[in-house]
């Protein structure tokens, strides 16, 4: 049986895998450098096709190959600019263990991250891991692919993304990040400070004794035990994380 498409919609699939395919490349958790890039490119075909029909009707009836090359970037632009949002959002867990690092004594096991090709400390890669687990367990990426394919609607393919309304947004999500990662550490630091209080005060009653001795062993032991209850509070932010996630994509694609 032979397949017959039209030229159209050859080129919104095409068109439209070269957005999915920047997006699946930049936003967690499908940015994973543990997917091959065949499969990524395999999926954003997969997340074209069943729009297909319905995206044919944007491509103009005669496209030039400069008009198409011009397309294919923005659409990649358009991409890269969706994934930015969420991934600026996710990075919050990291922020958080790398904020738990900093202050408990973990960034001497300073570590490269294969898969971020970047360096991180022992709870910003743990951070990152049980932030992953949790978006898979919850179906969470379920609903970050189903904000994606709406922008397919919300911005066709033969339209344009506002970049004034683009920027406020990543100046917004910017200080969420921070915000959210500051709270999800905020128990960890509390203690490590009152720690650090407290050695202080032990210094000034015995002079004699030397801090950096045990001062380090204690804070590392201190957050190795109040770790686990902090990790409670991983699910409820990664909900939190998520309707941010997608409200940030909405008022974009709503923009």
């Amino acid at each position: 049986m032979a397949l017959e498409l039209s030229l159209n919609t050859v080129i919104a699939i095409l068109l439209a895998s070269v957005r999915a395919g920047v997006w699946l490349a930049l936003c967690p958790p499908f940015s994973n450098r543990g997917t091959p890039a065949t499969v990524k490119g395999l999926l954003s075909i997969a997340i074209a096709l069943p729009l297909a029909p319905k995206l044919a009707a944007q491509v103009p009836p005669q496209m030039s190959t400069p008009f198409l090359v011009a397309s294919a970037v923005e659409q990649a632009a358009v991409g890269a600019a969706l994934a930015f949002l969420t991934m600026l959002i996710f990075a919050a867990t990291q922020v958080a263990g790398n904020l738990i690092d900093m202050v408990g004594g973990f960034t001497l096991a300073f570590a490269f991250d294969p898969f971020s090709l970047q360096g991180n400390a022992i709870f910003g890669r743990f951070y990152g891991l049980i932030t992953m687990a949790i978006m898979y367990a919850t179906d969470a990426h379920q609903l970050i692919l189903r904000g994606f394919t709406q922008s397919y609607t919300a911005i066709p393919l033969d339209g344009t993304m506002s970049v004034n309304h683009f920027t406020q947004l990543v100046t917004t999500g910017t200080g969420e990040m921070f915000l959210a990662g500051l709270q999800i550490a905020a128990p960890l630091v509390g203690i490590m400070l009152a720690v650090d209080v407290a050695l202080g005060l032990l210094t000034r009653a015995a002079p004699a004794l030397n801090p950096f001795s045990f001062g380090y062993p204690a804070k590392i032991l201190l957050t190795l035990t109040v770790a686990g209850t902090a990790m409670m509070l991983l699910p409820n932010a990664m909900a939190n994380l998520t309707d941010r996630s997608l409200t940030l994509l909405l008022r974009l694609l709503g923009g």
